[in-house]
């Protein structure tokens, strides 16, 4: 099987609130663009397109469907959805490269998380018998999750003003004298509610060498899902996330893209992906300080490519989360070769 390499990446502006429809056209037309202009490729040399957003968060069906017209009417495609962070619509493209069905693949992910009420949205990917109708919203329940690693002494509330510190350039006593906005989580400790979207543009290693002087060569992926019962876990680890690094080599990762919407969640994936502090973490400033819903997680994956691309990492190591504290995780190592 031939192996994969990230050709390009772009991403529209992370901003709190955008005009235009919930289907995404507008955020993706231009990307579109930006990334066949740095590949030098066009729709005609894309074999397979793959996207991942939610109608929920659209609040009509098949918004996917709509966003479709953002490729254009022709030439035919062969596309394909997930109705989840895109980062799983790159492990179905990664596939179908790997299967050697197609040469290039172009992945793409969107969300208007300002066009609702995005903690009520959240909800319902919950359990729906027993817990969303109780609407427990996404930072409470991550407020508990904080609250539980305070209590067992994992970690302090000036661990987490460390984490936002290195994002906002605030010193970490000024931020500590912040008010809380769900206890023990204060503002800085919370991603911001961003609209945005990302593509990443996928080939065979031969492909991609190219398009591009340093191939970001997908050396592996994996993907693993703890239970939907928070009752059921330690919300102060994530099994998955480990389970998915040990299946992989992180020997040698010199830089992290972490998927991680609260500053406590940086803390668990960095013991979980059993990272020191060699390694870089969040050159983007991660999604605290951007979080566009169904794009944030392939955004990781595609900053850690741009980082391998312009010769700053060798090998890096991206990760994308899924469902209420860090339930479902996707770990994806890159090296330049």
């Amino acid at each position: 099987m031939p192996d994969v390499a990230i050709a390009g990446f772009a991403k529209a502006p992370n901003v709190r609130e955008t005009d235009g429809t919930t289907n995404g056209v507008e955020m993706l037309v231009p990307i579109f663009a930006e990334v066949f202009e740095k590949t030098g490729l066009s729709k005609k040399d894309i074999g397979f397109w793959c996207s991942g957003s939610s109608d929920y968060l659209a609040g009509r069906a098949f918004s996917f469907i709509a966003a479709v017209d953002a490729i254009g009417a022709f030439p035919p495609i062969h596309e394909s959805h997930v109705e989840m962070d895109a980062a799983w619509a790159l492990y179905e493209a990664w596939l179908k490269i790997k299967m050697g069905e197609v040469e290039t693949a172009l992945v793409y992910g969107f969300g208007k998380s300002s066009a609702g009420q995005l903690r009520r949205v959240l909800a319902l990917q919950l359990d729906p018998y027993v817990v969303t109708p109780l609407w427990p919203d996404s930072v409470s329940i991550a407020g508990i999750q904080a609250r539980l690693g305070l209590e067992a002494g994992l970690w302090s509330e000036k661990d987490l003003a460390e984490v936002a510190a290195r994002g906002t350039g605030k010193d970490v006593s000024e931020l500590l004298d912040t008010p809380y906005l769900a206890d023990p989580l204060r503002r800085h400790d919370i991603a911001p509610i961003t609209d945005g979207a990302a593509v990443i543009v996928l080939s065979t290693v031969e492909r991609a060498k190219d398009i591009v002087e340093h191939p970001a060569v997908i050396q592996g992926i994996e993907h693993r899902v703890d239970s939907p019962v928070l009752g059921a876990r330690d919300l102060t680890r994530s099994p998955s996330t480990e389970s998915a690094a040990q299946a992989l080599d992180l020997d040698g990762v010199d830089l992290a893209e972490l998927h991680a919407p609260f500053t406590h969640q940086e803390l668990i994936l960095r013991t979980a992906l059993k990272l020191d502090d060699t390694a870089k973490i969040n050159p983007s400033g991660g999604a605290l300080a951007a979080n566009p819903m169904f794009s944030a997680g392939l955004a990781r994956i595609g900053e850690a490519a741009t980082r391998i691309h312009s010769g700053e990492s060798r090998k890096a190591v991206a990760h994308a989360t899924s469902g209420p504290a860090l339930q479902q995780n996707l770990v994806t190592v890159l090296e330049a070769r």
